[in-house]
């Protein structure tokens, strides 16, 4: 059985596990779960990435950190490794 979370790509359950970090300049997606714990996850719920909550990946910087979102009518930056934790689905 795979594990229960792991590296960007890993599978979980048999699918493929697409984070944020996955999803290409120009695309939307949906938040489907955060796999951070503690402070972290709170951090990131508190910019608004919560379940539910659709994303548009507006542009990278050019070394790929950060990331510019659009979410909830606002541009946010995020770091990948936080974008890491941030399990979407297509929109």
């Amino acid at each position: 059985m795979p594990a229960a979370q792991g590296p960007v790509g890993e599978e979980r359950e048999g699918n493929k596990v697409a984070t944020l970090r996955d999803i290409p300049v120009g695309s939307s997606c949906t938040v489907k779960s955060l796999t951070g714990t503690g402070a972290v996850k709170r951090r990131i719920m508190d910019m608004g990435l919560t379940k539910g909550a659709k994303v548009t990946v507006v542009k990278v910087a050019p070394l790929g950190d950060p990331l510019e979102l659009n979410v909830r009518g606002y541009e946010l930056s995020i770091r990948k490794d936080e974008a890491e934790k941030v399990e979407v689905e297509p929109a």
